[in-house]
């Protein structure tokens, strides 16, 4: 008798669990409908052309730096690099260029006040 109990409890388990089976997502909360901007057309266009062109981001062999080109001269990037060499060396200090940033406070462009009222209009 105890075995025809748990074997009743258990098919009366198993009916009541598939009983209250649904939708695996009722609301439509994780499957959002999304409207094509472009055709099938254009989307195998898209297909045939990345084929074509032989670059495959996902491939072990990628090497973008291979085909790369600089749009600058050697003098150009160094002029860049000397420019830049004080603000960059001060960024990376230990104060994240905190003391930099505020010897430059005259020299930059004021900033719009976002969280309140500019200090002038205050009081």
């Amino acid at each position: 008798m105890n075995r025809k109990s748990l074997l009743v409890a258990a098919v009366a388990t198993l009916a009541s669990v598939a009983s209250f089976a649904g939708e695996a997502d009722p609301a439509g909360q994780y499957a959002e409908p999304v409207q094509s901007v472009k055709s099938r057309a254009e989307v195998l266009n898209e297909l045939a052309a990345f084929k074509q062109s032989g670059v495959n981001p996902w491939s072990i062999r990628y090497n973008p730096l291979a085909v790369a080109r600089s749009t600058q001269d050697r003098e150009q990037v160094r002029a860049g690099y000397l420019a830049d060499r004080e603000r960059v060396s001060a960024m990376g200090a230990e104060d994240s260029g905190s003391a930099y940033l505020s010897q430059q406070a005259g020299r930059s462009v004021p900033a719009n006040t976002l969280a309140g009222s500019p200090a002038a209009n205050q009081f």
